[in-house]
């Protein structure tokens, strides 16, 4: 299943919504805004295994940008890398949201 960029998923643990910046018929890799440090947390879905997680690179290569993501996505779609074994849990998600086409005040 792909969802496009901007999709929002909510899953049942979280408070805040992911929205998905890359994704492909097996990964999606999702950030949600984290304020305190002017940045991102993120996630990756991997719907085949259907857990989610971290990417497993000790020190991650950053999803503060849309460009990271596909560089995320293609390392995993590549098999360089994983949802990290250690830190996964199974995908629950409470709702997917599609990506409003025209956002309020911004046209037809």
């Amino acid at each position: 299943m792909t969802y496009p960029a901007g999709t929002k998923i909510q899953f049942r643990e979280e408070k805040q919504a992911y929205t998905i910046q890359a994704a492909n018929e097996r990964f999606a890799v999702c950030t949600k805004p984290f304020n305190p440090q002017h940045t991102v947390l993120y996630t990756v879905i991997d719907w085949e295994q259907s857990i989610r997680g971290t990417e497993n690179l000790i020190f991650g290569m950053g999803t503060e940008t849309q460009e990271q993501c596909q560089e995320m996505l293609k390392r995993l779609t590549a098999g360089e890398t994983q949802v990290s074994r250690r830190n996964w849990v199974a995908l629950n998600i409470r709702e997917i949201r599609p990506r409003l086409r025209n956002p309020p005040g911004q046209g037809f």
